[in-house]
């Protein structure tokens, strides 16, 4: 019997049944921020990269993580997204990138958890494409910035 079935058949890890709650239009956003060298950054918002453009590849790299959250969280339901939206925006006076996902979903659970992956797995991403001129990189402050709908309401940090 594997770890993970032996938890679930004992009760201590179990998927929250949502089967009873009403479908509410429901949005969160989340914000992460990527520290680095100043010449790093200069390399990135200048598109000077050898691996191409890093926002652009960070922004399509938040989107698929998003959309496959529930594969990599073991007790996070699958939900649709009805939108995804990453901006990504340097900041010369800190030397680093910042990252703000907000998912949108029509669903019976909400979407923090799409918006932080998207954050995560964006910032990670410029990470791997700048590690070879930049490995003292560093990802931090990421966060969820508030959320609304469902039977909790609105919440903002």
């Amino acid at each position: 019997m594997s770890k993970l079935t032996h938890l679930t058949e004992s009760g201590a890890a179990r998927m929250v049944d949502v089967g009873g709650k009403d479908v509410t239009a429901r949005e969160a956003c989340a914000e992460g921020l990527i520290r680095m060298q100043p010449q790093t950054l200069k390399l990135i918002i200048e598109g000077g990269h050898k691996k191409g453009d890093v926002l652009a590849v960070a922004r399509v790299a938040g989107i698929l993580a998003a959309k496959k959250t529930a594969d990599l969280i073991p007790l996070c339901h699958a939900i649709a997204l009805s939108a995804i939206d990453i901006e990504l925006t340097p900041d010369e006076a800190r030397s680093a990138v910042r990252c703000r996902a907000v998912a949108r979903t029509q669903a019976q659970t909400g979407v923090e958890m799409e918006a932080l992956m998207a954050v995560e797995l964006a910032l990670l991403t410029i990470y791997d494409m700048c590690k070879a001129v930049d490995r003292g990189m560093v990802i931090s402050d990421i966060g969820l910035v508030s959320k609304s709908g469902g039977k909790s309401g609105d919440w903002r940090r």
